[in-house]
């Protein structure tokens, strides 16, 4: 049988919210089995839980927020999720002392590293895969994204921007979870933000808690952060880091496909929304033993 999983022990970190700007104590704390991936503010009367859902992602200005029916917050979930989604965490509390998940180094490196350190451990309950059964898909303009059917897990991306630095060879990317390491390909890759965007963004009560740590800043021409990228072809690889959390918002790994052109946090959850409303277009799976696992889903142990 290939079971629920949780953390061993609990964690816990500082940081600073990217948007609010606020400093946030996080606390990873073990969870039952079919408890899934519960978020707890702590600086909150009575300490509200909410429980992470696609249909609670609320708010999708530069991240995924999760706003509950009494206005409870809870933003940057996707570098987490992206983390839990490599470790194979089912179940697990995420409490925190403000609206916001730190955004820590603007990857989910930090996060592993977390994950790494507090242990994983499996639990007395089937483990549920969502196995994809037929093509879904959202465009809106330009853009768009969709699942297909896919025995294994494999994310494709493709970006476009009007700036030297976008050259195509840079900004499509594939990877296929059976082949390639989460860890080694994706975990790394940091959120990114354009210079003459940052005061904009900042009227707009975002982005607050920003600086050269924590993302990768672009002028006219060149990156500003000392060192540069950490691959030539970061832009789209944090693309994929985002979207894989965005998909885990949904609580259980995904058999299948996941291709998308200049795909963001609203689109993305448009189509786990629009997949979760077509019964027909998927079906939650077990597996009896190891072997039957596609080798995508080979956890980190």
């Amino acid at each position: 049988m290939i079971y629920q999983r949780t953390i061993k022990d609990e964690i816990t970190a500082t940081g600073v919210g990217l948007h609010s700007g606020c400093r946030v104590h996080l606390t990873l704390k073990p969870a039952p089995a079919d408890k899934g991936i519960v978020f707890v503010r702590t600086d909150l009367p009575n300490r509200p839980h909410i429980k992470c859902h696609p249909f609670l992602i609320n708010d999708t200005r530069l991240s995924s927020t999760l706003v509950d029916a009494d206005n409870v917050r809870v933003g940057t979930i996707e570098h987490i999720l992206s983390a839990f989604a490599c470790y194979g965490i089912d179940n697990v509390v995420v409490e925190l002392s403000a609206p916001e998940i730190p955004i820590m180094d603007g990857s989910s490196n930090s996060f592993l590293y977390l994950l790494s350190q507090a242990g994983v451990v499996d639990q007395n309950a089937k483990k549920k895969y969502i196995k994809i059964k037929q093509m879904i898909d959202v465009v809106e303009e330009d853009r768009w994204v969709r699942m297909e059917p896919f025995d294994g897990y494999k994310v494709k991306l493709s970006i476009r921007w009007d700036h030297p630095l976008f050259k195509d060879e840079n900004s499509e990317f594939e990877v296929d979870f059976a082949k390639q390491s989460y860890v080694s390909e994706i975990s790394r890759a940091r959120t990114f933000a354009f210079m003459y965007e940052v005061e904009n963004i900042r009227k707009n009560g975002l982005g607050l808690g920003g600086n050269l740590n924590n993302a990768v800043v672009i002028d006219d021409d060149n990156v500003l952060n000392q060192g540069g990228l950490r691959f030539k072809d970061e832009f789209v690889r944090h693309k994929i880091l985002d979207a894989i959390g965005d998909l885990y918002i949904c609580g259980h790994p995904i058999i299948g496909y996941f291709e998308g052109f200049k795909s963001g946090h609203a689109i993305n959850n448009k189509l786990l929304r629009k997949l979760l409303n077509t019964p027909e277009a998927w079906e939650y799976v077990v597996f009896e033993n190891e072997e039957q696992v596609p080798p995508s889903f080979h956890y980190v142990a």
